[in-house]
Parts: C-alpha cells; structure tokens; sequence
C-alpha cells in the first residue's frame, strides 16, 4: 500500500503532466494559438500549440452569451398534409381499383369526405376504406390502442363517407415531427461548427435553441428555418410563364421563380418530380472550370444515381431544374449522360452561401415548417460577470478549505491541499479534453467537488489518527488509515457518480453541465484524495522518518 514502483510513479507524473497540458490553453489568449484563415474562417493551431493541445473549455449560454431562440413548428401544415395523403390513398382505394365507387374525395375541414358513384355500394366502400385503418404507432414504436382513422358513414346523406384522423394519431404525428425537427436542427447547427447548442422541446408545438457564441440570432434562424425541401424536375420549354409567373398552365406543369432574381425571372417545370433530397447521399463546396466561384457538389445514393442516369439519357439536350424550398436554384443542360450519380449546382455563391446550402443539403429537408416566436441575444458581458464571480467562489473556497485541513491536520492537511490543487487542474484538463461545456452550474459542480475532494482526505487522516491513538508505528498508521478507509470512500463517490450519470442522461443544458462537472470531478476526487495524497505523505515519511505521526 506504501509502496510505489516506478510505474507507480510514472503513471501519476504522466496524468498530472496531461492534466497541465490541457489546462494551460485556457489561459492563453487565442490568437496566441491559432491562426484564423480569412477566407473560411477555419483555425490551424501555430508554433508549439501544432505539437500539444490547443483546444480550451467551451463556455455555455450562461456564461459566454450568445442567440435564444423559440421556433413553433407548423402542426396545421402537419395536419393539411396528412389529411391530403388520406385523401389520396382514399382516391387511389376507391377510383383507381375496379369497380370505381367513388365520384369524388376532397378534403373538408378536418375531415375527409367521400362522395359516393351509387349510394347502394356504400358498405363495400366502407370495407375497403378499414383496409387503410391501422392501429397508432407511438414515438418509441409501440403499436397503441387506437386506431388512425375514424371511419363512419355520413347519417345524413347516404351516398358520403366521413373520415377523420384520431387525437391519438394526431398526438403521434405531433410527437414524430418534433423529434425529426429537432434531429435535423441539431445536423445543421454541427455543420455550422457551432459549439454545444440546447436543442429541446418546448410544449406540444415548440423546439428551443441556445447557441453560445452566436451574437446574431438572424442567421441561426435562417440556417434553421429553411425547410430545404429539395427535388429534380423537368424543364418545360413549350410553356411560357409570363413575366410574373402569373401565366396559365396546363395540369402537371408548375412555374416557380429563379433564385437570386428577385422575382423577376421564372420557368414552367413538370409538376411531377423526378428525384427528392431523399436521394441525396452528401454534398460539399467544391469548384468546376465550368464555373466562377465555389460550387455545390452533390452525389447521390444507389436508386438516385439509376433514376438520374436514365433522366439524363433520355433528356439529352433538355433542360431539367433543382428546386429548392419552390425556387429554382439552377437549371443547367443536359449534354450528356450523367451515369455517376454526382453533379454540381452552380451559381453566385460565396463560400459562406455554399456552404449553407451544403448544411442545409447534408442536414435533410424539415417535417414542417419553423417560425421563430421569440428570439434575444444574451450578452457576454452578464457571462463574463458570472465568470468573474465563479473565479472568485473557487478560490475563497479553496482558501477556506486549506485553512481549515491545516488547522485540523497540520503538515497532512498540506498534503491534501496539494492534491486538491491537482484535482482542481484534471478536472480543467478533463474539461478541456473532452471538449465540454461549462456552464454556470457546471462552475457550482467544480466548488462542490472541491469541497467533497477533502471529505476522502478526512475519512483518511481520522483513520490515521485512531491507529495513533492505538499506539500504531507511523508505517503501520499510514497504511492502516489509508487500507480501511478505501471501502468507504469508494462507497460515497459511486453512488454521488451513479446520481451524476442519472442527472446527465435524464437532464438537458445547465443540468448536464452540472453532471459533467461533478462526475469528472469525483473521478478525479478519489485519485487525487487516494493516490497522490498518499504519496506525498509516504515521501515525506521516507524524508523526515518521524517518531509519531503529527495528527
């Protein structure tokens, strides 16, 4: 128990060492660190940061400042869009498969409504409507006990059918949307090399969002609520649109406006779509000689490459347009086959523009529509403040604690003053390392570590002190203190970490930044309390070789 060997030795040396390396990069300034490229922004560690960790601890919201924003998403949009598949799978049940049973189906309201070709057919009508039934499957996929639809015949008109979707399944539906909103915000928001943003439900209809370091909430929002529903159609050139898009078109011909031109220029494409972004496999800024400037490059999967490989053999000389969020963001010319399932979209992009568009592309297209309902930049200098002032409860009370372990151990309490201070520098350079937030509770984790460091170091020097009062050799004491006091300081900081591990699995933002803080820190606790303040005291025992322990 007394005795360290030399890998002993040089695997506390190494720890402490790696500690300091990742702590001393949050005291330099970062300019001192990195060099800033001005074209993209992106940041190359210099000099001796290229060789040693240069990253330092992200600061939260709370702390650092930056965007609050609050988007509803659209569930109206939602519920139109459910109802408009019922109605074609209705359409397609009911009109397309002989007999033909129904004259029309449209959606009323909030309804579905069936108009029957002869009244007298309506109970095989309602048959096969059931066939479309099916029981609601939940957000975690489980099959609920209600169905999705509620089927009934209208009781005063005997040729309609009513159909409806059910609270239960609109609860689902709401349930699926705001987790694939949330999924595709937080795709977006790593793509912009965002640090640690808070990305939450918010009620029934709403997604919250805390960027720190965002002083602009302007272009979080248009980064996020772009709804980057993208597809490939068909140019139709017979079709003229008019100067304003305003002409009359033929059915499956849809005219949208050219991006970047205000309005002012539009084009007649097929309604019908040949490819979705759900086709896309990945997107990059890249150049092409054909163009001036950053361009998009984009492959697609195995499906879209076949079907953009048949398009493009077929439609040799055509033209065919990208639409995005029902604008054309180019609409380039067919020349050749394009079997590699890979192209670009040109145009006036900078490199900021193109790679938003990449984001967006990477990122998928959203479930529904976001409109920001609140939105406030929190400042940095109300972060900086609780920064100063988290500084300060550090170090009074890590003065407190070392006044009161001398005064109650004297050269032992040195000891464990020593290891908290190397306790205090693993859990910066834990921090540091894992590239974790700290937030304002997280600074309150760090003070109550600091505080339960010392607890083990108690638990030890009282043990100490009865093998003394037992008339024990210093040897024998030391050892005896730090044996049976292992099983009950193991015992404390296990369940204080299993509590830490719940708060950060269950909690979201400032409370995760509190588990991190306090279980890095109780990790850190139980090795500096146990094994470096041990050997410091067995160094000073082989120094000084004392009569009795002064405890």
């Amino acid at each position: 128990m007394l005795h360290f060997g030399r890998w002993k030795l040089l695997s506390i040396f190494l720890i402490t060492l790696l500690g300091v390396m990742y702590t001393i990069p949050n005291f330099v300034p970062e300019e001192d660190r990195f060099t800033i490229n001005e074209v993209d922004g992106t940041a190359t560690p210099k000099g001796i940061w290229r060789f040693i960790p240069a990253g330092t601890i992200n600061l939260g919201l709370d702390l650092q400042g930056g965007s609050h924003i609050v988007f509803e998403v659209d569930m109206d949009e939602v519920r139109d869009a459910q109802l408009e598949t019922l109605a074609s799978d209705i359409r397609t049940t009911l009109r397309d498969a002989p007999p033909v049973l129904a004259r029309s189906v449209a959606v009323i309201g909030d309804e579905v409504v069936v108009l029957l070709v002869r009244p007298e057919e309506r109970d095989t009508a309602l048959e096969r409507i059931r066939e479309l039934n099916a029981p609601v499957t939940t957000g975690i996929g489980q099959v609920g006990l209600s169905n999705m639809y509620d089927i009934g015949a209208d009781p005063s008109d005997p040729s309609a059918i009513r159909i409806s979707v059910t609270s239960q399944q609109y609860e689902s539906i709401r349930n699926r949307t705001l987790e694939q909103s949330i999924t595709v915000i937080r795709r977006r928001l790593d793509g912009l090399g965002t640090t640690d943003p808070t990305i939450a439900r918010s009620g029934d209809r709403r997604v919250l969002v805390q960027v720190p370091g965002a002083d602009d909430p302007q272009e979080i929002i248009d980064l996020v609520g772009t709804q980057a529903a993208m597809s490939f159609h068909m140019v139709d050139e017979n079709v003229d649109p008019g100067p304003n898009g305003q002409a009359r078109t033929p059915p499956g011909v849809t005219v949208y406006p050219m991006a970047d031109t205000g309005g002012t220029q539009w084009l007649a494409v097929e309604t019908r779509q040949r490819l979705t972004g759900e086709n896309l496999n990945s997107s990059n800024v890249t150049t092409h000689p054909s163009y001036v400037g950053p361009v998009v490059g984009f492959r697609l999967d195995t499906q879209g490459a076949l079907i953009f490989g048949e398009l493009t053999r077929a439609n040799r000389g055509r033209r065919f347009a990208i639409v995005l969020d029902n604008e054309i963001i180019t609409a380039p010319t067919i020349n050749e086959p394009i079997l590699s399932g890979s192209g670009v979209i040109g145009g006036s992009y900078t490199y900021e523009t193109a790679n938003q568009l990449v984001i967006l592309l990477n990122a998928g297209a959203l479930p529904a529509s976001l409109t920001p309902v609140e939105q406030r930049v929190v400042t940095g200098t109300l972060g900086q403040d609780q920064v100063e002032s988290g500084k300060l409860a550090i170090m009074i009370g890590f003065a407190l604690v070392i006044v009161f372990m001398v005064a109650m151990y004297g050269v032992f309490g040195l000891f464990s003053t020593m290891a908290l201070l190397v306790n205090v520098v693993l859990i910066l350079g834990g921090l540091s390392g894992l590239g974790m937030t700290l937030t304002l509770p997280g600074i309150a984790g760090i003070i109550l570590t600091i505080g339960m460091a010392v607890d083990a170091n108690v638990l030890i020097y009282e043990r100490i002190r009865e093998e003394v009062l037992n008339n024990r050799t210093p040897v024998q004491a030391l050892q005896a203190g730090y044996e049976r006091a292992l099983a009950a300081i193991l015992d404390a900081n296990i369940t204080t970490f299993i509590a830490a591990a719940v708060l950060y699995m269950l909690g979201a933002g400032p409370v995760r930044g509190f588990a991190v803080t306090l279980g890095i820190g109780i990790i850190t606790s139980v090795f500096t309390a146990f094994v470096v303040s041990r050997l410091l005291a067995v160094l000073w025992l082989r120094a000084f070789k004392p009569k009795k322990l002064p405890l």
